[in-house]
C-alpha cells in the first residue's frame, strides 16, 4: 500500500484537497480528526493533556482554546504536548490502515498538518503540498472568526515556511485558481503514485 503524506500551511485548502482525494475513492486519515476525538470526553489524551497542562480540562474533556494559549509561541510546551498526542495518533491510525488494507486500497493519503515538523515526511512514499499565493492565504484566514493578523503570525511562525515546504515536495497542489483546477491536480497526482514509471522515489527508509 502506498503511502502519501499531505500537508499544508494554514488557509492554503488542505481539508478542501483532502476532501478531493476522498471522492476520487482514495481513504485519506485526518490527523486532526483523530486529536479532535482524542480530546473529547472519554478520550484518550484527555488524562495525560490534563496532567501536562493543568487547567486545560474542562466537562471532561481538553478546551483546545486553553490549551492552544499555553503552547502558542512555546517550543518547550509544544514539544511537551506533542509527545503525549502523536504516540496516541499513532496507535488510532494503526486501526485506519487496517481498514484501508482489508477494503483493498492500494493508496492512502496521511492528511498531517505539521508532516515536516515532525520528521512524518520520511514516513511516506510521497509528499503532497497544498499551496497557494500568500495574499490569498492571508485573505482566507482572515476571514475567520477569532482570527487576528497576530495569531496569524504566531500560527506561522511554528510551520514550515511555505516556500521550503513547496521546495521538498514531491507534488504541489495549487490553490489559487479554483476548484476544478486543484481537482484536476489531484486526479493527476494519483495517476502518477499508480504508475512506477512516474512515482518518486520511496522517502521511508531513506
Amino acid at each position: 500500500m502506498i503511502l502519501i503524506g499531505l500537508t499544508g500551511s494554514i488557509g492554503m485548502g488542505k481539508s478542501t484537497t483532502a476532501a478531493m482525494f476522498r471522492e476520487a475513492g482514495v481513504p485519506v486519515y485526518d490527523a486532526d480528526a483523530a486529536v479532535h476525538a482524542l480530546y473529547a470526553k472519554g478520550g484518550a489524551a484527555v488524562g495525560p493533556v490534563g496532567e501536562a497542562f493543568p487547567g486545560v480540562v474542562k466537562d471532561g474533556a481538553v478546551d483546545r482554546e486553553a490549551l492552544r494559549q499555553k503552547v502558542l509561541g512555546h517550543p518547550e510546551a509544544l514539544k511537551r504536548l506533542n509527545a503525549v498526542v502523536h504516540p496516541l495518533v499513532g496507535q488510532d491510525r494503526i486501526g485506519f490502515f487496517k481498514a484501508a488494507e482489508d477494503a483493498g486500497a492500494d493508496l492512502v493519503v496521511l492528511d498531517i498538518p505539521l508532516l515536516f515538523e515532525t520528521g512524518g515526511d520520511r514516513n511516506v512514499d510521497a509528499v503532497v503540498v497544498v499551496s497557494c499565493p500568500a495574499d490569498v492565504q492571508r485573505e482566507r484566514v482572515l476571514a475567520r472568526e477569532g482570527m487576528s493578523p497576530e495569531r496569524l503570525a504566531a500560527i506561522l511562525a511554528q510551520q514550515t515556511p511555505d516556500a521550503e515546504k513547496r521546495a521538498r515536495a514531491d507534488f504541489v497542489v495549487d490553490t489559487g485558481n479554483g476548484l476544478e483546477s486543484a481537482r484536476g491536480q489531484v486526479a493527476e497526482i494519483i495517476a502518477a503514485m499508480r504508475d512506477p514509471a512516474r512515482r518518486p522515489a520511496a522517502r521511508r527508509g531513506g
